[in-house]
């Protein structure tokens, strides 16, 4: 989950900020962020609208960064 951090760190947000935002404890997002703990579909999409970019992008399926077009 590299690029969690990495979205995290590019946006200078804190751990606590984006595991308030999701409603988590900071060491529940910790885990996300390291792969330890897997991410809830919910909190997927919440990250995706926080980082505006898409979830395949949050997972690796895709290069491309930019969000998807809302329908």
């Amino acid at each position: 989950m590299y690029r969690l951090r990495s979205l995290r760190e590019d946006h200078d947000f804190t751990q606590v900020f984006v595991a308030e935002y999701l409603n988590v404890q900071q060491n529940t997002y910790s885990q996300y962020e390291s792969g330890k703990r897997q991410i809830p579909i919910e909190a997927l999409i919440k990250l995706a609208d926080l980082y505006e970019t898409s979830t395949d992008y949050i997972l690796g399926r895709t290069e491309v960064s930019k969000p998807y077009p809302r329908m």
